[in-house]
């Protein structure tokens, strides 16, 4: 039997934006995912809260992109996420065609959202409540081909902040 309102929400997925992975040193990372698979370095940055920060890299591997993010002390939220899950994925990003209305039916069948849009020229961006069964966040991100904004990843980073949440 099939759900008319998931069903929608599928047909506004176009695809993996990126996958975020939370490591213990972004560098020796950088290296690893430059080295062994082939990945460039887009961008390397710091972004920081309230109470903590974060650096974060964007590599790029024909079409697929991950962002690395390590914490920088123990109160950052990608610190207490390696705490309570370990190093691995922290989210998975997906392309949506209609940010709007894919958060609408998420809010329809259930689900929460633990940000506000955060929107900057060509993309806007929200996180999901993170799901307890896999532990994994999910992001639904509208982008007009344009890169990642320091701008959004600071006000995603101080949104979860502000809230506790990793």
């Amino acid at each position: 039997m099939t759900n008319p309102i998931t069903e929608q929400l599928g047909d506004l997925v176009i695809g993996i934006d990126h996958i975020a992975i939370a490591v213990a040193d972004v560098d020796a990372s950088i290296a690893h995912y430059s080295c062994a698979l082939g990945f460039t370095l887009l961008e390397r940055s710091e972004v920081s809260g309230d109470h903590s920060g974060m650096v974060y890299a964007v590599l790029k591997s024909g079409s697929s992109t991950v962002v690395l993010v390590q914490g920088t002390s123990p109160e950052s939220q990608v610190s207490k996420f390696i705490a309570a899950f370990g190093t691995g994925m922290h989210h998975i990003a997906f392309a949506v065609k209609d940010l709007d209305a894919a958060l609408s039916i998420v809010k329809e069948t259930g689900g929460s959202v633990d940000t506000p849009v955060i929107a900057d020229n060509g993309i806007r961006q929200a996180f999901l409540q993170r799901d307890a069964a896999s532990g994994v966040r999910i992001e639904l991100i509208e982008r007009a081909e344009v890169p990642f904004s320091e701008k959004n990843v600071e006000g995603l980073f101080r949104a979860l902040e502000a809230k506790d949440l990793y």
